[in-house]
């Protein structure tokens, strides 16, 4: 893992303080969720615990909040350049090689959530017709994670293409 930082991996490059505010504004909306995924399952083991029944639904918040957890949380991280990466073998080769394996992974990335993307729009609209038996929630909106997530993993994976790019044919002046 590299520091997080305002640069693009290799230091060169700043990026906008726009995108880095919204990021780091997703992992503070994930960490929230986090919170509310915490309160309810406390909530739920207390109730028990004293002997009452627990509260119609309350269990289904956590799991369906999970899934927007980890794509804020992967989001978020993708932007810092925080994902787990065995590198070992990468800071092996120079400059121009590792940017080059940044671009291939980083398009084969793209292309992943490309077709998760492609993938809901069958999802959600069938996924309308379900409600969950606790709250009663269509579960669209907890599909809508998918999307939603690799549309924000895929702007910081073209954010990296580009500084990659930009290594490869740097600006002479």
């Amino acid at each position: 893992m590299t520091p997080s930082t305002d640069e693009d991996p290799e230091g060169a490059v700043p990026a906008p303080s726009t995108g880095r505010r919204l990021y780091d504004g997703l992992a503070n909306v994930g960490g929230l969720i986090l919170a509310v995924m915490t309160a309810a399952v406390f909530v739920q083991v207390v109730l028990r615990y004293l002997g009452l029944t627990g509260i119609d639904g309350l269990e289904e918040v956590p799991r369906y909040l999970f899934i927007w957890l980890i794509m804020f949380g992967a989001a978020a991280a993708m932007w810092r350049n925080e994902h787990t990466a065995l590198d070992y073998f990468v800071n092996r080769f120079g400059l121009r090689t590792r940017a080059i394996i940044s671009i291939v992974s980083n398009g084969l990335g793209i292309g992943l959530f490309a077709y998760l993307i492609w993938l809901s729009v069958i999802l959600i609209p069938n996924a309308a017709f379900q409600t969950s038996p606790g709250l009663g929630l269509t579960l669209d909106w907890v599909f809508a994670a998918i999307p939603v997530g690799a549309v924000m993993i895929m702007v910081p994976m073209l954010r990296n293409i580009y500084f990659a790019l930009r290594r490869l044919w740097p600006k002479h002046s």
